[in-house]
């Protein structure tokens, strides 16, 4: 009966840690938002443009990097660790923003502001779908 109950105490606790809710980055007041799951808990809409990845500096997530920000918040992508590999920031589909250059070599930076509620898909020019992102702007 104990390794039962202690079963279902681990599996309630385990249901809780995936519960989240979105956070948004841009303006402060009270409370603010936590520092994100599974990633380095950075600002939502810092995004690192690697090796074939787009990947969130707030929650870890990659390919495809996966933010939610407040309207009027402006992302950043940095390249990181790229190398001598051309990368971009492709919008696509609608809504839309303008799109990067190709870029190549480290400390490289590209960022939109976000002034219109919608998801914003995007990709490298280079890479396609092997590297991808979405911006949900509420």
């Amino acid at each position: 009966m104990r390794i039962a109950t202690a079963v279902i105490g681990l599996l309630a606790l385990a249901a809780l840690a995936g519960c989240k809710s979105p956070t948004y980055g841009g303006g402060g007041g009270g409370g603010g938002g936590g520092g994100g799951g599974g990633g380095g808990g950075g600002p939502a809409g810092e995004i690192v443009v690697g090796n074939i990845l787009f990947k969130s500096s707030h929650n870890g997530t990659q390919n495809p990097a996966i933010d939610t920000v407040a309207v009027g918040s402006t992302v950043t992508w940095t390249w990181t660790a790229t190398g001598s590999v051309p990368h971009s920031v492709q919008s696509l589909g609608t809504p839309s923003f303008a799109s990067s250059a190709i870029e190549t070599g480290d400390g490289k930076t590209y960022s939109v502001t976000l002034t219109t509620p919608g998801t914003y898909q995007y990709d490298c020019a280079v890479h396609g779908a092997a590297m991808s992102g979405r911006i949900v702007v509420r």
